[in-house]
């Protein structure tokens, strides 16, 4: 049903038991697993009302569809989507807004792993265009170890016009591009900030690239040429953080 999911893993189940344990349709677990993991999460799993099933574990591979599940699945209600409201709301409540703007990420792994950073690194929520972009599945929560419940993941249907609005809100948009002279290390990124991370090999597009303040690049001292875009990520927003820090 479209309006249900399947999560893995004991981070992704933990962080919903957390914050929103009404979302739990039922879970499945590896029969003759015990241990001191399992065990206590699902005493608090059942204190909710929510059944178990155990089940074997070619069972359990064949209902993951071959992702690492830990042995544990839940079946949940699909959790709150995200949209350009949202992003107002944030605009106008944040003091000094820390966003992440990913212009067509379409891989999950690496979109997981990008929330994992924004929820470590203090970024108030994630923007994506509607389009050409990857959504939060069962595999995104699983990389992102309990983030996926934490950051809001906004999509917007024009991500252009989407950044003029943060622009108006006093947000300094920096983008990333690898053909800039100026290093990210060189900016002040201690106010308002959006950060824009390019797709996968292609980078940002044109029109995303023409909306940003300024461009910045990673230096690179050895013989690659690229970071991974969720290494990349991490990289930009902590180098935020620690101007944060100060």
């Amino acid at each position: 049903m479209s309006n249900q999911e399947l999560i893995y893993g004991f981070h992704a189940v933990e962080a919903i038991l957390a914050r929103e344990p009404e979302r739990f349709i039922e879970i499945y677990a590896l029969k003759g697993r015990s241990d001191d993991r399992l065990n206590p999460l699902i005493s608090k799993l059942r204190k909710f009302g929510v059944s178990v099933q155990f089940m074997t574990r070619k069972t359990m591979d064949d209902k993951s569809k071959g992702e690492q599940h830990q042995g544990i699945i839940a079946r949940v209600k699909q959790g709150k989507q995200f949209n350009e409201s949202d992003l107002d709301h944030i605009l106008e409540t944040k003091k000094s807004p820390f966003l992440l703007i990913l212009d067509g990420v379409t891989d999950p792994h690496n979109l997981g792993a990008c929330l994992r950073s924004a929820d470590a690194a203090g970024v108030d929520a994630v923007i994506v265009p509607k389009d050409k972009s990857a959504k939060i599945t069962a595999t995104t929560r699983k990389v992102a170890c309990g983030a996926a419940e934490t950051i809001p993941l906004i999509q917007v249907t024009n991500l252009a016009r989407s950044m003029r609005t943060i622009q108006e809100a006093g947000v300094w948009i920096t983008g990333t591009a690898g053909e800039t002279d100026q290093h990210l290390f060189d900016v002040d990124l201690k106010g308002p900030t959006a950060i824009v991370m390019g797709a996968e090999g292609d980078g940002m597009r044109r029109l995303t690239r023409e909306h940003c303040d300024q461009l910045v690049k990673i230096p690179m001292q050895g013989t690659v040429s690229s970071l991974n875009v969720s290494v990349a990520t991490g990289i930009c927003l902590f180098e935020v953080l620690r101007q944060r820090l100060g």
